[in-house]
């Protein structure tokens, strides 16, 4: 027999891999006066979004999920492993009985794939590659399946020796995300909406990397609340959000400009946790206060948007959350790296990305084109 079609065959003859039991304990629990995630539609009191578990095995014993991604109106984010081939993939579960958006979404990627293959962006973004249907409590939800992407920018953190990204790397890999969302928001117009560190993903160049985010929630379990037994786990957002207030392409660029300090300054620009000691976890207005610290009070027209905005300004935008403003913040002060023209000319390539109104943002296609980014050496 050949070598070949031993190896072939041996393939076939493998066991499926055993799936992996994640701790029960040692998470952050957040309070469950606190709203979290998809918590916040209303489709979730209905019952409509599916209780997925970090662990869960679906498709007849086929992916276990490994954590979450994110999260939307219409579904969660998660990442998985099949345990039969042993691939990495990202499952996109949709709110019961959403097969016609699923539908719409696997052939919204085939129209990605299309769209405009001679658009710089083109090679940048990624498509689907099928569909199957979660059974979870006698109900049904419709899932996405993506191909395996990973080596984010948040695994190249962690590779790193400085702990943060050379100037080279951060431009070069700046110019390829930006050409991504252009060609998303131009040819395809679509949003994003969750932009950051790890959610930047490259072809998968070494496996071990997919299996650190397997360690790292095996190790430090992310945070969560618990509603009906049902765990929620958190993630964090732009300003227009957390005011919800309406949103679309601009809400991209903010979280490029937030993740830029996460790999490149070796620290995150915003936590979020507040400071009263009944608290000390994430909150809202944690959040915005150290916005307000950074960039200063946001502009009233954009409070006045926000159905949130009540809970945190008065009608003429001052702040009355409990919370107090850092001072004395700002972002050349935050920007310890750079020096002299370069750093004028970083900070200005980044106010292009973080201001209040989303509107005053700088489209990618313009950020392309910033002078910082365009120039690899800068004299002072």
């Amino acid at each position: 027999m050949a070598p070949l079609l031993k190896w072939a065959r041996c393939l076939l003859r493998r066991s499926p891999l055993r799936p992996l039991q994640f701790p029960a304990t040692g998470f952050e629990v957040v309070p469950e006066t606190e709203l979290l995630e998809e918590e916040n539609y209303k489709e979730f009191k209905a019952g409509n979004y599916c209780p997925v578990n970090i662990g869960d095995v679906y498709a007849s014993n086929t992916y276990q999920v490994l954590g979450k991604l994110g999260f939307g109106s219409t579904s969660t984010v998660w990442l998985a492993r099949n345990l039969h081939n042993r691939g990495y993939f990202a499952l996109k579960v949709f709110k019961r009985n959403h097969y016609d958006t699923c539908k719409n979404e696997f052939q919204m990627y085939d129209s990605i794939e299309k769209a405009n293959p001679s658009h710089p962006g083109h090679g940048h973004v990624r498509t689907a590659v099928g569909m199957f249907t979660m059974e979870r409590q006698g109900q049904c939800y419709p899932c996405l399946v993506q191909p395996p992407m990973w080596d984010s920018w948040k695994d190249l953190l962690y590779r790193n020796p400085s702990d943060r990204f050379s100037v080279a790397l951060l431009k070069g890999g700046l110019r390829h995300l930006l050409l991504a969302l252009d060609y998303l928001h131009t040819e395809c117009k679509l949003v994003h909406t969750d932009i950051k560190a790890d959610n930047i993903l490259h072809a998968i160049a070494d496996k071990r990397i997919l299996e650190s985010f397997v360690k790292d929630e095996m190790e430090s379990p992310s945070p969560r609340k618990f509603v009906n037994n049902t765990p929620i786990y958190m993630s964090r957002r732009s300003p227009e959000v957390m005011l919800k207030a309406a949103w679309s392409y601009p809400i991209d660029v903010w979280n490029v400009g937030a993740m830029i300090w996460d790999v490149f300054e070796g620290g995150h620009l915003f936590h979020g946790l507040d400071p009263s000691p009944e608290k000390g976890y994430y909150t809202t207005r944690a959040h915005l206060a150290e916005i307000i610290g950074l960039l200063g009070p946001p502009p009233l027209d954009l409070l006045q948007r926000g159905t949130r905005s009540g809970e945190f300004f008065s009608e003429d935008g001052q702040w009355i959350a409990d919370c107090p403003i850092p001072q004395g913040n700002s972002l050349e002060k935050a920007e310890l790296v750079l020096a002299g023209r370069n750093k004028e000319m970083f900070l200005n390539f980044i106010k292009g990305m973080l201001t209040w109104r989303p509107e005053d943002r700088k489209t990618p296609k313009q950020l392309l084109d910033d002078p910082w980014l365009q120039s690899w050496e800068i004299s002072d």
